[in-house]
């Protein structure tokens, strides 16, 4: 659900991560030009309804486009990947080229359809044996899924992080107007010292 929204989101998060990243890394040499396009890939296993509506189409690019034609190096660009409908077309037209080849084996556990890939790709054979073997071994897929949920906190520690980096900022930000705000006072009470002084003088 909400597919163009939540890939909105996901997108503006890598986007701000990257930002944050490469600010944090450059300091004052830092500028817009080290920001790299953001990528956002979706393949579906089940896609929204919306897809099969385009029953000839596996492949759908977005990128930000104005509508009078001028060009500017906007950074957010997505690619949906219905597998389910790719499933349909490759069933009619078989595989014919090495993206479609990617995206079967990406999508289908048949046996025929897997070594009929293999025969034409046999590039595939390695990594198709290597997960053979691994769903064999449960220990071993055990300890990929570790590996995978250590990644998962690496990311969740570095997210705090970030979320704790806005929260101090935010902090130092408050902090800095309330002693802009403090130093005005202390001048109009200067200033008030002083106009008492000269009227005491009188």
């Amino acid at each position: 659900m909400f597919a163009g929204q939540r890939s909105a989101c996901y997108s503006a998060d890598l986007l701000l991560r990257q930002y944050k990243r490469v600010k944090g890394e450059k300091g004052k040499a830092f500028s817009y030009r080290d920001i790299k396009k953001v990528y956002t890939i979706v393949l579906y296993e089940k896609s929204p309804k919306v897809f099969h509506s385009f029953q000839k189409n596996y492949l759908h690019r977005f990128s930000q486009k104005s509508d009078t034609g001028i060009n500017m190096d906007l950074l957010q660009e997505y690619v949906y990947i219905p597998l389910d409908v790719f499933q349909k077309i490759v069933q009619n037209k078989g595989v014919r080229n090495k993206l479609e080849a990617w995206l079967m084996f990406f999508s289908t556990d048949e046996p025929e359809k897997m070594a009929e890939l293999m025969e034409k790709y046999p590039e595939f054979q390695k990594m198709y044996r290597e997960i053979y073997e691994l769903c064999l071994n449960v220990e071993k897929v055990m300890e990929m899924f570790s590996k995978e949920l250590q990644e998962l906190d690496r990311n969740t520690v570095q997210y705090m992080i970030d979320e704790m980096q806005e929260e101090i900022d935010g902090l130092k930000a408050d902090l800095q107007e309330k002693e802009n705000v403090l130093g005005k006072k202390e001048a109009e009470n200067n200033a008030l010292r002083e106009q008492i002084r000269k009227l005491m003088q009188e």
